[in-house]
């Protein structure tokens, strides 16, 4: 298309309520069982990823002279001519210059009209694939003159494309959210009316009498990725801890290491099956048993574990820190051994004794995700407590959280 005016058909306004429309609309059109047994957080980085406006982005590096030759320039609107007939063209030799702007980003937002715009004419230029085109005629050649009118253009381009940014923004920063409230709807929805609705927590009734303790917040960073892949097996929903109680848990074995700095005398000579005995017996103090013996109880020597119909919903491994390979060993035995079911929430619990502690954290943090069976890194909560997300051998959908919280503690004096 020949001389095109840039922004002038849609305004943004209606493109953005276009595509929050269309938000729900992807959300909907999934397939239920995949919906269902996709990762959701995978799902919902794919859609964002997906629906994201993308706004134009123009280097001026990248501009270059596309074409250049003779041509024929109708200079009958020219008034320093003396042209006696000026209803019809009048023709003569000159040049023609065509100016290419590349540009990344959506091609179609130079459709779209700004919130903001100017009381004057709107740029123009032809759209070939990824590249503007800008054309110039003269009599009379003239660069300075070309120059002067494309550096106009283009500038007045990137103010369009500043104002069409700013509208786009809060959309953008809106986007997770609005793909996490449809998501979550239609999954309750799909849930509730399978008569499934209980399986989204596993409820564990805390003591009244229970001292409160605080909940850590969680930085959340999230990798680009591609559509999550599902096998075409239909969903079983599986009880899973529900995440405030999570939260609770990590924060009460959180408190307790306040408790060893406090009295450093009483855990110097506790070994890992005593240290984890501790931990168990405060976790019992904030929770009410279920059926029979208590809430938290232990398999081997150095687990914490929730055990629901006969699955684990809730690990946690206490370790003295005896270096990188036994660490990635503790997140093999948490994932090959024990972690069975969706969405399971798992800790490791480091204890670091006569080691450079600033040593041992930077160990964790740069040995961690380059586990085979690491996804995604959460962000830190804790100068010394580090959030992932890990993925079970066989399936990459089935997700355990995973939480390492390191803890520096007494160390027997020497008499």
């Amino acid at each position: 298309m020949r001389d095109k005016r840039l922004f002038s058909n849609v305004d943004i306004y209606n493109v953005l309520e276009h595509q929050k429309a269309e938000v729900k609309k992807e959300v909907y059109a999934l397939e239920s069982n995949y919906l269902l047994n996709a990762s959701e957080t995978d799902l919902i980085q794919w859609l964002v990823d997906k629906l994201r406006l993308d706004i134009p982005e123009i280097n001026d590096s990248d501009i270059y002279i596309a074409n250049h030759g003779e041509t024929k320039v109708d200079v009958s609107r020219d008034p320093m001519r003396g042209i006696y007939d000026r209803s019809q063209p009048f023709y003569i030799p000159g040049t023609k210059i065509v100016i290419a702007v590349p540009f990344i980003g959506d091609v179609g937002f130079f459709d779209i009209r700004p919130s903001t715009f100017t009381t004057g004419g709107l740029p123009r230029a032809d759209i070939v694939g990824n590249e503007l085109h800008l054309t110039y005629e003269q009599a009379e050649a003239n660069g300075e003159a070309i120059k002067a009118q494309y550096t106009r253009t283009v500038n007045e381009i990137k103010q369009n494309l500043v104002w069409l940014s700013e509208s786009v923004a809060q959309f953008n920063n809106e986007l997770e959210r609005l793909v996490q409230t449809h998501v979550s709807q239609r999954k309750s929805q799909l849930l509730a009316g399978a008569g499934m609705l209980e399986s989204l927590g596993l409820p564990i009734k805390r003591r009244g009498d229970a001292p409160t303790t605080y909940t850590v917040p969680v930085a959340r960073r999230k990798a680009h990725i591609e559509k999550p892949q599902v096998n075409s097996v239909p969903f079983r929903p599986e009880p899973t801890l529900a995440a405030e109680e999570y939260e609770k848990i990590l924060s009460i074995i959180n408190n307790m290491v306040l408790v060893m700095e406090k009295s450093p005398h009483a855990f110097e000579d506790m070994d890992e099956e005593a240290l984890r005995t501790h931990f168990l017996v405060q976790l019992n103090a904030q929770y009410e048993g279920q059926a029979t013996g208590e809430t938290f109880n232990y398999q081997g020597k150095t687990d914490i574990l929730i055990n629901h119909e006969g699955k684990n919903v809730f690990i946690a491994e206490c370790k003295f820190w005896r270096g990188e390979q036994v660490f990635l060993e503790t997140i093999d035995q948490l994932i090959d051994r024990y972690v069975s079911w969706r969405d399971t929430k798992t800790a490791v619990l480091i204890f670091n004794r006569n080691l450079n502690f600033s040593d041992v954290i930077s160990t964790i943090e740069a040995v961690t995700p380059k586990h085979r069976y690491f996804k995604r890194d959460l962000g830190k909560s804790d100068e010394t407590v580090f959030r992932y997300i890990f993925h079970q051998p066989e399936d990459a959908n089935r997700e355990m959280q995973l939480t390492i919280m390191a803890f520096n503690i007494p160390t027997k004096r020497k008499i």
